[in-house]
């Protein structure tokens, strides 16, 4: 099991604004669902298949209350150079139809909002701090507690389908 940090603390991620990659402004909440599962993508990294897994998530728990939020960073040097580019990328070749902010910073001096709440919360070994690579995931629970998989953990492993499904199984009772 993850260490769990509450996203809902100081800072209550669902009420920062986040631009989406066709310019338009929201609060991260109306993107959310009950469980969401937000991860640092890009377009040319090695990890990049993971779309098609976080695509299949996607649609097979989104009735359920369950949202990705994708957020593009050229952190690690890998992501196309506009948000109109990395629209289209994502929606031809990968057939990505979850919401997708602009091209944002995950770490150091101008990191995005909501990174820097999810960034407290530690993974199974016990280890908070920077976003190590493209695809690390952090799941957000119904009770304000977050799940961190570092990149190389895929969408679809069974640990993660498995805190999707109790978070989705808790916000039921």
């Amino acid at each position: 099991m993850a260490k769990s940090a509450t996203y809902s603390g100081d800072m209550d991620v669902k009420d920062i604004e986040v631009t989406m990659l066709n310019g338009e402004r929201k609060k991260f909440g109306e993107l959310a669902g009950k469980v969401t599962l937000v991860v640092n993508v890009a377009s040319r990294c090695g990890l990049t298949p993971q779309y098609e897994a976080l695509e299949a998530l996607q649609k097979k728990y989104a009735d359920q209350g369950f949202r990705v939020v994708g957020f593009p960073s050229n952190q690690f040097f890998q992501e196309l150079a506009t948000n109109d580019a990395i629209g289209e990328y994502c929606s031809a070749t990968w057939g990505v139809t979850f919401a997708m902010t602009e091209k944002v910073k995950v770490n150091g001096r101008g990191r995005h909002d909501v990174y820097k709440e999810l960034v407290k919360s530690k993974d199974d070994s016990g280890l908070g701090g920077p976003v190590l690579w493209n695809f690390e995931k952090f799941l957000l629970l119904p009770d304000g507690s977050v799940k961190r998989f570092r990149p190389t953990t895929k969408p679809d492993a069974p640990e993660v389908v498995a805190a999707i499904e109790s978070g989705l199984a808790t916000s039921l009772q």
